[in-house]
């Protein structure tokens, strides 16, 4: 992950060093304004949007567009991981060639460039296509297993998809051993999704070519509105977190040593985008690049789309907190270039964003009284609110495949009445008339009443349930 601002004189990110050999004669003072004036602009938007469609993302209403959540542990993990992918894309471009690395990574970042451009604009296409335009839906399904060993996909209800997110992974404590659908790869798309895919596809085949800055921007203005639309942090808290690790591996990777100038030197990759400083030189093939890494767009991006959904949550019709902080990011990306023009070495840009991000918000919340809201608030708790949350799981027993087939029969089939045992029916009788008339027959209740999925037998009383109830009463907990 690359954090550090390029120096403005020579495009490169060590303070008045060659590149390729060759000593590059000074941008101009527009140029530099051009560029850092660039950058900053074209920071802000993916933020701004990706944190309006992350609302959008989080109202979703199926559950398997329900976005990746980061919790607290995973942010206390983050650094430690960025830190050693860090050194050992270090350590690769030491030991191996630079030119089949950098081939390697092109041809990886040009399938998920394609994938999140064309995840970008389908929105916005969908308004270009005419009213009678021949939409069809295709899925592309991987399964387990071939000829004879192929394992069919398991059709789900929908009652089942609450017990395991809708992705076919068993919850914790539901007592599922392995998953209901074994599928490797299930991807839906239509007609318009593949549009989206071509025109993506033009610019990927672009930059594998050329490796054109736009090229590399489109993409990495991609990555960076997918990053903030699709990653969610669960409370202010975990961003605090997040931002406050992130701090420390952007200052120590940067000032402490050269690993972070090192790699985004060598990395062609487009996770940082680039403006030219000699663009009013030599147009678009201006090559002396002012850069930003996109960690320092997404890191602060998905904070500040989680306190546009808090704004949302207080129902006070304001987005004070989704203003204030991204006002603090202005400050902070703009206190980044300056400090880095007067000293003129390249910038932990997280050293000047987190302090911003974090402190106006909380300053603004102290002012208002707000503080405990802020930090009790959880996104998560707005994930598809209409969906059913268990608060523990029903005991069951037998294969996962049976109940699931059981489920699918009894929802395809007519609503059948319930199994009635005699003893069973004069049990719930006597709980009624007990909780209409207390005095007198609450005494006489056979309680505790055995516990749906279960067979227990009683030798005095109203009797027991049968068997077939039982099971009758196993395959009704599933339901939520």
């Amino acid at each position: 992950m690359d954090s550090a601002l390029s120096d403005p004189h020579n495009g490169s990110v060590e303070a008045g060093g060659p590149t390729n050999g060759t000593t590059r004669p000074p941008s101009t003072p527009e140029g530099i304004a051009l560029a850092y004036g660039s950058l900053l602009l074209m920071a802000l938007l993916p933020i701004f949007f990706g944190a309006l469609r992350s609302v959008r993302c989080a109202r979703g209403k199926n559950a398997s567009d329900m976005p990746e959540t980061i919790t607290s542990r995973d942010a206390a993990r983050f650094p430690i991981i960025a830190s050693c992918t860090l050194l050992g894309l270090y350590l690769f471009f030491k030991i191996f060639s630079q030119e089949y690395i950098n081939l390697l990574l092109s041809m990886y970042f040009f399938v998920l460039g394609i994938l999140a451009l064309s995840h970008t604009i389908s929105p916005f296409m969908n308004k270009f296509f005419p009213a009678n335009f021949p939409n069809r839906q295709y899925q592309l399904l991987f399964t387990q297993g071939s000829g004879e060993n192929k394992e069919e996909p398991t059709a789900m209800p929908s009652s089942v998809q609450g017990l395991t997110g809708g992705r076919g992974s068993p919850a914790p404590g539901s007592g599922l051993t392995r998953p209901l659908c074994p599928e490797i790869i299930n991807y839906e798309f239509d007609t318009k999704d593949l549009v989206c895919l071509g025109l993506s596809s033009v610019v990927g085949v672009w930059y594998l070519l050329r490796k054109h800055w736009i090229a590399n921007n489109l993409f990495g203005l991609a990555f960076s509105l997918n990053g903030v639309e699709l990653l969610h942090l669960n409370n202010v808290s975990t961003g605090c977190i997040l931002l406050g690790g992130l701090f420390i591996y952007d200052v120590f990777w940067v000032f402490g040593t050269n690993v972070m100038v090192t790699v985004a030197k060598s990395f062609e990759a487009p996770i940082k985008l680039v403006f030219p400083q000699d663009l009013l030189e030599k147009g678009l093939e201006a090559d002396n690049f002012a850069m930003l890494g996109l960690g320092d767009i997404v890191i602060p991006g998905i904070f500040i789309a989680l306190l546009l959904r808090f704004d949302i949550s207080l129902k006070k019709n304001t987005h004070t907190y989704f203003y204030t902080s991204f006002a603090a990011y202005i400050f902070g990306l703009g206190l980044t270039i300056f400090i880095m023009h007067i000293f003129k070495h390249a910038q932990p840009a997280l050293l000047y964003l987190v302090p911003a991000c974090i402190g106006f918000p909380v300053l603004v919340a102290l002012a208002k009284g707000e503080v405990t809201e802020m930090f009790s608030y959880e996104s998560s708790a707005e994930i598809l609110p209409h969906t059913p949350r268990l608060t523990h799981f029903p005991t069951v027993s037998g294969s996962p495949a049976s109940l699931a087939d059981s489920m699918q029969q009894k929802l395809a089939g007519p609503r059948r009445r319930r199994p009635q045992n005699p003893s069973a029916i004069g049990r719930f009788k006597k709980l009624k008339i007990g909780l209409h008339k207390p005095k007198s027959n609450l005494s006489r209740l056979p309680l505790p009443l055995p516990p749906l999925g279960t067979t227990r037998h009683r030798e005095s009383g109203a009797g027991s349930l049968s068997e077939e109830g039982a099971q009758w009463g196993r395959a009704k907990s599933w339901k939520l």
